[in-house]
């Protein structure tokens, strides 16, 4: 199985980056597929709350520490890595990528590479994709629109949206249903992954005493997402490449 490197990260801060790749290491745990994880909210980040067995906190523009992440891809335990941007760096991240040649090396074939692009409800994300757009080209890029609290998403019509996404020759795009406030709250002071609170487990392993209503809502916004990540390509690969190993 070829390494899998995937990037979550936005320009914009707020757009609900971490809750995103939560997410998605939520949905590959649930499938028996290991990964781990990088947190770039240096010194003190949130995805290493939720995942602190597999999540190392990291400052990206330290080469020390762009070592940890790329030189390890090959011949660590697990085969997919999941690196939690901060907020306003993706650009600054791919750019680190593309002049030490992490991009060409994924588009040569030596290890498949995705960027989940999280993208918010204001006018910005527009000018983020089209920066954005010059570092994708043979890599899997994913527009994720993250709901968050919005019940109109973009500020403009969906005309618009499309006809930017159109301009994005590889873009393919999910969408991040919203999650009922009180429910993300209670997973949040729980310190717990999505799938523990379903499961009514605190983050020791032990019975939780969370509510069975709001349990109800992120089982449902999970089996949402979930239906999401398994469209895509980058998912249908990692999981046939896992399944291919097992057998």
């Amino acid at each position: 199985m070829k390494p899998t490197l995937i990037l979550v990260g936005a320009d914009k801060g707020g757009v609900g980056k971490t809750t995103t790749a939560r997410a998605l290491l939520d949905f590959l745990a649930r499938r028996n597929i290991l990964a781990r994880a990088f947190d770039t909210e240096n010194p003190r980040g949130t995805l290493k709350r939720f995942y602190p067995g597999i999540t190392e906190i990291i400052d990206l523009n330290n080469v020390a520490d762009q070592m940890k992440v790329l030189d390890t891809m090959d011949s660590a335990a697990v085969k997919v890595t999941v690196v939690d941007l901060k907020a306003g760096n993706l650009s600054v991240a791919l750019d680190i990528f593309e002049r030490i040649g992490v991009l060409e090396a994924a588009r040569e074939g030596q290890f498949k590479l995705g960027l989940f692009h999280v993208v918010g409800p204001a006018i910005a994300s527009l000018d983020e994709m089209g920066e954005v757009a010059k570092y994708t080209h043979g890599i899997h890029y994913v527009v994720a629109r993250n709901f968050i609290n919005e019940t109109n998403f973009f500020e403009w019509d969906e005309k618009t949206f499309k006809k930017y996404f159109a301009g994005l020759s590889n873009a393919h795009e999910i969408e991040i249903p919203k999650l009922n406030e009180m429910a993300y709250e209670q997973v949040d002071l729980a310190g717990v992954t999505f799938s523990d609170f379903i499961e009514n487990r605190t983050a020791k392993g032990d019975p939780g005493n969370f509510s069975f209503v709001l349990r109800g809502y992120v089982k449902k916004w999970v089996g949402d997402i979930d239906k999401e990540f398994e469209h895509l390509d980058l998912i249908k690969s990692i999981m046939k490449a896992d399944k291919e190993t097992e057998e």
